[in-house]
């Protein structure tokens, strides 16, 4: 903790005066006007004080005796984690949600970290927290299915050609006070875990600038957007800011944390979204213990790679669950596939449905559809 400044500006004065006399005393008119024009003070919990104050662990000589707080046992000690707040053992696979690899900072249990504070928002703000103009907002539909006809009377083929599978545009939610719920879940879980919503990829200084995202870099696999894929991908980008969201609720479950579910069906192709965040190389992040990070470009030289990373900047894509890859029941989970686009000659990330997900279904997809190995088989 910083010491306090010491400049003039910044001092605090108090000063200190001796009572000689008796205080004045107030008559019953007087005193009545005193307590109506005094402010009544608030108090804090003591539980909010204790939660934001500092901490100091005293180690014990040996943690050769340390159990799991959850399971009480103490096999597997490599995959005890260990509080830095209470200083008591949990399996990594045991706490809730559950911690897929070893913390690199310090972490806390979620006792110590303390419940989250689920925040509401009222209509207008939930409208404020994305952007969206109001008028858009609450406009009819017309405009919305004008453009799907001028999109479908482009994109009919002139000739015959082998038939392709296309890419499909998401169906917002009709009603508009379910489609303010909504968002609202999703404004809520972002909140929570304080992190800035953003639906497209942001280059900040002191990270990789947009002209490193360059597609001709790929080593790998990526495939080209068509011109018709691009026509979708646009108008649900335009969609998005009429505030006509993808139909997916964000809930929190005690085991995996914030996921997303289904509110309405998901046909096979649809787009679900593209992963937003902050584009960094691959370098910089090698140490860190993001969560959500994803691959981006993967360059001939480890220099080029780029991530895309969803801690302080991100949407609905960044709580979209991985599956377990090392059981048959996991795998049948995936519903939705990770696809890396050439986009104009910038590299791009899109979520998309592998078959139709039904209202209620959650949404799942390969952590590791590329050649970094993602911890999941602690994954539900």
């Amino acid at each position: 903790m910083a010491p306090a400044s010491s400049s003039p500006t910044a001092q605090r004065h108090v000063g200190f005066s001796r009572r000689t006399q008796a205080p004045f005393q107030l008559n019953d008119s007087s005193r009545q006007l005193h307590d109506d024009s005094a402010p009544a003070k608030k108090y804090r919990l003591m539980s909010d004080i204790m939660a934001r104050a500092q901490y100091a662990v005293v180690e014990r000589e040996t943690y050769s005796d340390l159990l799991c707080e959850q399971c009480g046992s103490g096999e597997l000690s490599e995959e005890l984690l260990l509080c830095d707040k209470c200083d008591r053992g949990f399996h990594m696979k045991c706490v809730r949600p559950i911690v897929v690899r070893i913390p690199i900072g310090s972490w806390l249990c979620p006792k110590c970290q303390g419940g989250k504070r689920v925040r509401t928002f009222s209509q207008k703000r939930i409208i404020d927290f994305f952007g969206i103009r109001r008028s858009y907002f609450y406009a009819d539909d017309k405009s919305s299915s004008q453009d799907a006809k001028k999109r479908r009377k482009r994109s009919r083929p002139l000739v015959l050609h082998k038939k392709k599978r296309r890419l499909l545009p998401f169906v917002p939610t009709k009603d508009p006070t379910q489609r303010l719920k909504q968002m609202g879940s999703l404004a809520s879980a972002l909140t929570a875990l304080s992190i800035e919503f953003c639906d497209h990829l942001t280059y900040l200084p002191g990270m990789a600038p947009r002209s490193a995202n360059r597609a001709e870099l790929e080593n790998g696999d990526m495939q080209i957007l068509s011109k018709e894929d691009l026509e979708t991908v646009e108008h649900c980008i335009a969609m998005s800011k009429r505030g006509e969201f993808p139909p997916f609720m964000v809930i929190y479950d005690s085991c995996q944390g914030y996921t997303v579910e289904a509110d309405d069906l998901i046909k096979d192709m649809t787009i679900v979204a593209e992963y937003c965040g902050d584009v960094d190389y691959l370098h910089n992040r090698e140490r860190d213990d993001c969560d959500s990070m994803m691959t981006l470009l993967l360059g001939r030289e480890s220099s080029q790679s780029l991530v895309i990373c969803a801690d302080k900047r991100g949407n609905i894509a960044r709580f979209i669950s991985g599956i377990n890859n090392h059981t048959q029941e996991g795998r049948k989970k995936l519903n939705c596939k990770c696809v890396r686009y050439n986009v104009g000659g910038e590299c791009r990330v899109f979520l998309v449905a592998t078959r139709d997900i039904y209202k209620g279904e959650r949404l799942y997809y390969d952590y590791n559809g590329y050649e970094y190995h993602y911890p999941t088989h602690h994954f539900v």
